[in-house]
Parts: structure tokens; C-alpha cells; sequence
């Protein structure tokens, strides 16, 4: 199987250097610092699962299509941030072949919409991730927590095809916690609903899950919130099983937890943040259901002031 991948920070940089380190093809799209930085270093992972340091295949936009043409790629994984999807779609298109398939593993889902109308539905397979990763100023790619998985699936459900068996035996060979999953649509709502409450709250209290609950309301106000993102999924036909909802409500109001949303940690760098893509839709598929969502329309909108305020 050969592999592009979208970059090399956090998330792309760990699964792919993973899979690099065991021997898959695999070549990083990057820009030319990236790609300078690569050739001088290599690929540094620093992980609680096991540090690394190694030579990668890499390539800029511009060498792209002439490397596709004589190499096509089987697979593309996207990891970027949802604002960047745009740009992302344009970066990897020189590389998406008849042959090739697309494996976002970005947070929410309304990026299918977008990936189905320029590569086709049957290209694109479900896919997300979990992983907390940065990358670091000198170029290390920075692991901070001990869960790494990556969980794929045609988007159909009921069958492991060829190319998710043989994804899943690549990650097997690399070492990589993963799930070949036959049910991808129940596996994402599982995660989007549990990480719009965990976005929403977090940010809109500017402060980690501990602190959160530890106000006179903060473990009902966790509560509620979660229940809107699941009320939003029930309409959508994928009602979160009942032990996966006490599994997230566990890590939503657990006394003392540090938790945060990456979300959160964006907003406290001042950088950009993924509001739309995941509260405002998660918003927008509750009105679209007739469901009153007023916590995650509080979130939304104190999000939206953030983006004016930075962009002001």
C-alpha cells in the first residue's frame, strides 16, 4: 500500500512516522519548510508509546503531480484542521487517482459533503481518530497521552472491504491501535457527540472539565449540553448506545479531570478554531430537526465573537 499523507504535524505526522517506521510506503505532503526541516532531521516522534527519529519520503505541492503520475498513490490520509479543508482538497488532488481512496480523519462530519462533490463517494471512506498531538516549534512531533487510534470503515457499512483489510494491515505491521470498523457512522456520532459537548462546554467556560463541575451547576449544565449533541444524533438515525453515552458523561463530569478540548487550546493561543465545523454544525443539524439547543447556541456565539474579535 502506498500512502500520502497530508502534512506532518500532530496527527499526520504520528500515524504516518508509525507506519513509515514499519516499513509502509508512506510520503508526507508538505510545504518547503516542512520539507527542509524533514531532510535536515527527520521525523521526530516523541510518544509515551516510544520515541523515534527517521528519514521520511517527502514532497512539495509543485513535484506532486509528477511524483503521482509515476507513483500512484493507493491511499490519501487528511488530517487537517476543518478551516484548511479547502486548501487541503486542492493540495492532494493531483495525487487522487481512479484508484486512489481518501481517508479524512478530521473531527465532525461535514466534510464529506465537500470531499464527496470533488473526488466522488465512493472514493472517500469513513475515518477518525484519537489522538491528542502537536507539533513542536523545533519540528518534533509531540504525543501527549497514551491513546493513538485510528478507526476506518466504508461508509455503507457491513463488510471489510480490500482496501480497509489491507489499511488495517498496515496499522497491524505498524503497531497502531486501530478498528476496522463495519459500522464507521455509529463510530463518528459516538465521537462527535461526546467531543461538540466536550468543545461547547470547555470553551464556553473557558476552563477544563474539573473546574467545570466543580461549580454549583457545572455537572447538570455538562449534562444537558451532552444531551442536546444527543438528542441531534438520535434524529440523524444513530442513537448513541447507552454504554457509550455513561462512558462520555463519565469523562464530561468527572471530579479533578484536566480534560479540555484541543478546541479550547487553539483559543487560548490565540489561533484559530474549528467552531463551525463542529458546534455551529451541530447547531445547525439541531434546528434543521426542530430541537432546542440553547447551550450549544450560548457556545456557538461566544465562539463566533472569539473569531471576530481575532480577526478584528
Amino acid at each position: 500500500m502506498r500512502i500520502l499523507i497530508l502534512g506532518a504535524g500532530g496527527t499526520g505526522g504520528y500515524f504516518g512516522g508509525r507506519l513509515a517506521q514499519a516499513g509502509i510506503d508512506v510520503t508526507f505532503l508538505v510545504r518547503a519548510n516542512r520539507a527542509a526541516q524533514l531532510q535536515r532531521d527527520g521525523l521526530v516522534i516523541r510518544s509515551p508509546l516510544g520515541d523515534a527519529a527517521l528519514p521520511v519520503a517527502h514532497v512539495t505541492a509543485d513535484a506532486l503531480p509528477a511524483l503521482a503520475r509515476e507513483r500512484p498513490f493507493d491511499l490519501v490520509i487528511l488530517s487537517c484542521k476543518a478551516y484548511d479543508l479547502d486548501s487541503s482538497i486542492d493540495a492532494i488532488a493531483p495525487a487522487v487517482g481512479t484508484r486512489t481512496t481518501v481517508l479524512p480523519i478530521l473531527n465532525g462530519l461535514r466534510h464529506y459533503t465537500v470531499l464527496d462533490a470533488r473526488f466522488g463517494r465512493e472514493r472517500v471512506l469513513g475515518g477518525l481518530c484519537f489522538i491528542s498531538a502537536t507539533k513542536a516549534d523545533a519540528g518534533a512531533v509531540l504525543h501527549l497521552d497514551k491513546p493513538a487510534k485510528l478507526t476506518f470503515g466504508e461508509r455503507d457499512g457491513g463488510v471489510i472491504s480490500p482496501r480497509v483489510a489491507a489499511l488495517a494491515k498496515a496499522c497491524e505491521q505498524a503497531g497502531i491501535d486501530h478498528a476496522a470498523s463495519t459500522g464507521i457512522a455509529q463510530e463518528q456520532w459516538i465521537k462527535y457527540s461526546f467531543l461538540t459537548a466536550l468543545a461547547a462546554g470547555t470553551c464556553l467556560m473557558r476552563a477544563d472539565v474539573g473546574h467545570i463541575v466543580a461549580s454549583d451547576h457545572g455537572n447538570a449544565f455538562m449534562q444537558a449540553l451532552y444531551a442536546e449533541c444527543l438528542a441531534v444524533a438520535a434524529q440523524a438515525g444513530q442513537p448513541i448506545p447507552a454504554k457509550a453515552q455513561d462512558i462520555a458523561l463519565a469523562a464530561l463530569t468527572k471530579a479533578g479531570s484536566t480534560i479540555k478540548a484541543s478546541m479550547l487550546r487553539d483559543l487560548e493561543a490565540g489561533q484559530r478554531v474549528e467552531a463551525a465545523h463542529i458546534v455551529g454544525d451541530m447547531l445547525e443539524r439541531a434546528r434543521r430537526a426542530g430541537h432546542a439547543a440553547p447551550l450549544l447556541q450560548a457556545a456557538y456565539c461566544h465562539l463566533q465573537a472569539y473569531e471576530a474579535q481575532r480577526a478584528g
